[in-house]
């Protein structure tokens, strides 16, 4: 993973933060997107060359604005992207069952529907270059039900998405995939906000829903996100994978 153009939407915090710093010290040229300007800013000061990346605010609860990302996208990249990481995510606070038709579509636009959009104006060039990779950042909520109602259901949904797309364009060299993390922290993510509001909690989700007893770390998953994006990855396409330290308990027959 070197010397390559990336996106990465959702990278003010969380896997996407540690991502980015991870990929520019390979000499990678970064695009990367969120709704938070000044912790945008602060990255990029965090990345090596910090020159050959550009930050780019916007609200992804609206798709809308996806026509005006893809724009600045193909103009700074020179229309040549090689991967697209999409670590945009999360369930809003919004955990209860009887979801209004808002609420649920806000889920879905944050999660998926906002993902579907910018890769539907960004593939033609990397169809015209017959290359490219695209990454989505799922969760074993899609499987395990173990989320909020729109956050499984937005889950689940990018699962479909990810085998069906991932089908279709295998054979014109267009990778698409994706990770199914369980449990992990890193600053500013869901369990760390978890560990400082409800530190109880947060040590009894380790001890009874982790194996291993430990809580997984963004330097765990990094490398397969890499692999992910790079040339040897083309068996993958369709493929969504776990990484869950053994937390998961579905299974497929």
């Amino acid at each position: 993973m070197k010397n390559k153009n990336i996106i990465i939407t959702g990278a003010s915090k969380g896997l996407g933060h540690d991502l980015a710093i991870s990929l520019s010290k390979e000499n990678n040229k970064l695009f990367l997107i969120s709704r938070d300007i000044k912790k945008l800013n602060q990255l990029k000061n965090k990345c090596t060359f910090k020159s050959k990346h550009k930050v780019y605010s916007a609200n992804l609860l609206f798709p809308e604005e996806t026509l005006n990302i893809s724009k600045e996208i193909k103009f700074f990249f020179k229309n040549k992207i090689d991967a697209i990481i999409h670590c945009a995510g999360g369930g809003l606070g919004l955990k209860q069952n009887n979801l209004n038709n808002f609420d649920l579509l806000k889920l879905l636009n944050l999660n998926i529907l906002s993902s579907i959009e910018l890769n539907r104006l960004l593939l033609p060039s990397m169809l015209k270059r017959k290359s490219g990779k695209i990454i989505h950042i799922g969760s074993i909520a899609s499987n395990e039900a173990v989320g909020s109602l729109g956050y499984n259901v937005a889950k689940a949904s990018l699962n479909a998405y990810v085998k069906t797309l991932g089908r279709d364009l295998a054979r014109k060299n267009i990778v698409i995939t994706g990770i199914a993390p369980g449990g992990f922290i890193t600053r500013d993510n869901a369990m760390d906000r978890l560990r400082i509001k409800n530190n109880k909690a947060y040590k009894n989700f380790i001890k009874e829903r982790l194996p291993r007893k430990k809580m997984g770390l963004t330097s765990e998953i990094i490398p397969l996100i890499k692999f992910l994006c790079s040339d040897n990855s083309g068996m993958m396409c369709g493929c969504l994978v776990p990484i869950d330290g053994g937390e998961s308990i579905s299974y497929n027959f």
